[in-house]
């Protein structure tokens, strides 16, 4: 069924629920997300959130971590916005109900992760984001004026492009005019036109093998962006956890927060031996890119598939009562990480680059917001500092608003997009051939363009990857919608903004690490 709606949020996680609830008090507002309201990237996100709360934390040292952990390529002023708007940010946040950690004084108890000089990490236990996320949740469905979508995907942005124009990336007036929504359950398509459209589908983490995000981080706002001629920028810094628990056959990886090595876990390898002093001056409470490629390096020094992470140094009763969800998944498969250490390996969790916004979230889309893992505000960098991106969602979320919302009463309906177009296509035969270019598609980008990477196994990426893409092109051209065949096309297409922009690199710098050029600045270094 088509709609109209003031305001078209894609995607569910803090950046959309957040948007959606302040752009509520103004207009009408359709939020569509392909699965649960709950499923997404910030459900997921146990560490906590950054704020400076309590001296002697200051804007300053949080400024000069974050600029320090993104080795030079942050934009100063997305890194002084975010960190200057968190108090705003977090007051916000606690108003809708989010409950954070207090100690027995009644102040927020504040943790420490990799790269920060101070304490400054709110967090609820080791489940910030389901905590964050219930709060919020449970405001938006008790919203009048907010209608919620699951099971619903979003397969394209509308553009003049729907309207028989030629939109190529030199167009100078590119607008969003909405979405084409695919019902999974009915599957059908319909159009939702919409005044101001919100992309804030999360990352992009299902294009590698191993991935610490839920199954919908198959990042498709950002292909979608793409194919509509929108900029993106950053795209060659994908961060990897460095502790994700090691349970082969778990799918997404379980994470191990950088809450606990902030809290005095330290990294082993299997004889019991300390080693990440050797790479970083910070030891274990180094930065990611930093950690992950150190345990890479020992890891194929030794031919073994993970390295240990030991927290059975400190209290056991503190330690589960800081890390609840970790003692009780570590448990379930027979590990008490109060008396054993814990296996961990890196896996891919972050997409520190994404669509190209401004200091309001407006992307080089007019009428196009993104906001989230989706975007790319310039915090972030060439790596994220630990705990920054919830905050920087929730801070861009409030400046969308306030950009977005007094344009309301300016902006029309475009009435004249045709319906989809269902003509020639049919049911597919052999589901097979979806899958198998989706696990191909996996083993390229974990094998090519992972934590290490050469500007051969980049160049055999883009050849290999070129062939899926046509495969995938062809049955998207021929076979009625399904899930997994827009998933699909839309992580070949991140796929391949991953290896483009990464082939274009002359230096290895943050999260991008080639074989073929030396570090210039490696994170956590002046």
């Amino acid at each position: 069924m088509n709609r109209e709606t003031d305001f078209l949020v894609i995607g569910s996680g803090v950046a959309g629920l957040s948007y959606a609830l302040r752009a509520a008090e103004h207009g009408r507002v359709t939020i569509v997300t392909k699965g649960e309201m709950q499923e997404c990237n910030t459900n997921y996100a146990q560490g906590g959130i950054c704020c400076v709360t309590y001296p002697p934390d200051t804007f300053e040292k949080h400024i000069h971590d974050t600029l320090v952990c993104g080795a030079g390529v942050c934009d100063p002023k997305a890194v002084e916005l975010v960190v200057t708007h968190a108090p705003e940010a977090i007051k916000e946040l606690v108003k809708q109900g989010v409950k954070f950690d207090k100690t027995s004084e009644g102040k927020y108890e504040l943790a420490r992760e990799g790269g920060h000089s101070e304490s400054r990490i709110l967090h609820h236990k080791d489940l910030t984001g389901a905590e964050i996320e219930r709060a919020l949740v449970s405001q938006v469905k008790r919203h009048p004026n907010i209608e919620v979508l699951e099971h619903h995907f979003a397969v394209d942005i509308l553009t003049q492009h729907h309207l028989g124009k030629l939109v190529t990336k030199h167009t100078p007036d590119i607008k969003c005019f909405g979405a084409y929504v695919l019902d999974l359950k009915k599957s059908c398509v319909s159009k939702i036109l919409a005044k101001v459209t919100v992309l804030a589908t999360g990352g992009v983490g299902n294009i590698y093998h191993a991935t610490t995000n839920p199954s919908v981080a198959t990042g498709d706002g950002i292909a979608m962006v793409h194919r509509a001629k929108g900029v993106t920028e950053n795209m060659e810094f994908i961060q990897f956890h460095p502790t994700a628990l090691y349970n082969p056959g778990e799918r997404p990886n379980f994470l191990i927060s950088e809450a606990m090595r902030g809290f005095g876990a330290i990294l082993k390898l299997r004889n019991g031996k300390e080693f990440m002093h050797k790479y970083h001056h910070m030891g274990s409470l180094a930065p990611r890119d930093v950690v992950a490629r150190s345990i890479d390096n020992e890891l194929k020094i030794s031919g073994e598939d993970y390295v240990y992470l030991d927290i059975t140094h400190r209290d056991p009763q503190d330690v589960i009562n800081h890390f609840p969800n970790i003692y009780k998944k570590c448990l379930s498969i027979g590990i008490d990480i109060t008396k054993e250490m814990i296996p961990v390996s890196p896996a891919a969790h972050y997409c520190c680059g994404g669509v190209k916004v401004d200091c309001n979230g407006l992307s080089s889309i007019d009428r196009l917001y993104v906001l989230g893992e989706t975007s790319c505000t310039g915090l972030h960098g060439a790596n994220r500092l630990a705990s920054n991106s919830l905050i920087e969602a929730a801070v861009y979320a409030s400046q969308a608003a306030k950009h977005s919302i007094p344009r309301l009463s300016e902006i029309k309906f475009e009435r004249n997009i045709p319906d989809w177009d269902y003509e020639g296509t049919t049911n597919p035969e052999e589901l097979v051939l979806i899958i198998q270019n989706y696990k191909e598609m996996q083993q390229i980008m974990s094998n090519y363009v992972g934590i290490v990477r050469s500007n051969l196994r980049l160049d055999r990426a883009f050849k290999r990857l070129e062939i899926l893409y046509q495969e995938t092109e062809e049955m998207y051209t021929t076979l009625t919608l399904s899930r997994d065949l827009c998933e699909l096309r839309n992580m070949i297409t991140v796929g391949y903004l991953i290896i483009k922009q990464a082939r274009r690199m002359t230096q290895s710098v943050g999260l991008h690490y080639s074989l073929d050029y030396p570090m210039v600045q490696p994170s956590g270094e002046m």
